[in-house]
């Protein structure tokens, strides 16, 4: 294989893994680690990939999302099993938040037929989920986002600000291990901000592919959160920085 096509093909097994080790890029090229890292270095130097210690990954950035449909229909299977070792973890009486995405769409799913819970969510699709339900369900108020079903600005972060739940379930569009969590809009973040200050505990719930993504706005340090659920498709060494930080992560 030439130089300039082995470049390429990393790039593909990078984008692939999210995150890889010198030692599995020499391995599936079938060529020396020496030669691998000369190869990201010309990579690096060319901003397509980041160096990380021992291995390499690709940092996408995030300036915007699809709309809610395009959304709940990707990674469909894996946010089922997020939602549900989610919901494995709300107790009889608990009052939670569940933030706006379609994760915690598939929490409201999964408790629906529960009862002696009180689910606070500035997500209508969320509330349209509980409506017919035992569960009491409280809703922010605020700006209606149609695209998305949320409700955000002023009158939803004085609402969050006044409340103290058991639990928050919150999403992200974006999560670098150095970065800490990260939003692409200003005007969506102060609400995210209450809800973590909101909560005894805070679990971040995410399928595999908000990992190594950036975006402008960070929001939260991993101190600010519980732990993390996400599915077992996160590669397994990106996994293992994580817990080397101190980072709790559930996989299912």
């Amino acid at each position: 294989m030439l130089s300039i096509e082995r470049k390429q093909a990393i790039l593909n097994y990078v984008k692939n893994k999210r995150i890889v080790s010198v030692s599995e890029l020499a391995r599936h090229f079938q060529v020396h680690e020496v030669t691998i890292r000369r190869d990201l270095n010309t990579l690096e130097n060319e901003q397509k990939l980041k160096r990380t210690h021992g291995g390499v990954m690709i940092e996408e950035k995030i300036i915007s999302e699809p709309d809610f449909q395009k959304r709940e229909e990707v990674q469909y299977e894996e946010k089922q099993r997020v939602a549900s070792y989610a919901s494995s973890l709300i107790e009889e009486g608990d009052t939670i938040i569940l933030d706006s995405g379609t994760t915690t769409g598939h929490i409201a799913r999964a408790i629906k037929d529960r009862t002696k819970l009180t689910v606070i969510t500035n997500d209508i699709n969320v509330a349209a989920i509980l409506r017919h339900s035992s569960i009491k369900v409280i809703i922010t108020g605020g700006v209606l986002y149609p695209a998305t079903y949320m409700l955000n600005g002023m009158i939803t972060e004085e609402t969050l600000r006044n409340l103290h739940v058991h639990k928050a379930f919150v999403t992200t569009p974006a999560i670098d291990l150095e970065k800490g969590l990260m939003h692409y809009d200003e005007y969506l973040v102060p609400a995210k901000v209450q809800m973590l200050h909101s909560a005894t505990e805070v679990f971040l719930v995410t399928d595999h592919t908000k990992f190594g993504r950036i975006s402008l706005y960070k929001y939260a340090d991993f101190g600010d959160i519980t732990s993390i659920i996400t599915g077992n498709e996160l590669d397994s060494s990106l996994k293992a920085r994580f817990l080397e930080q101190g980072v709790i992560i559930h996989t299912t």
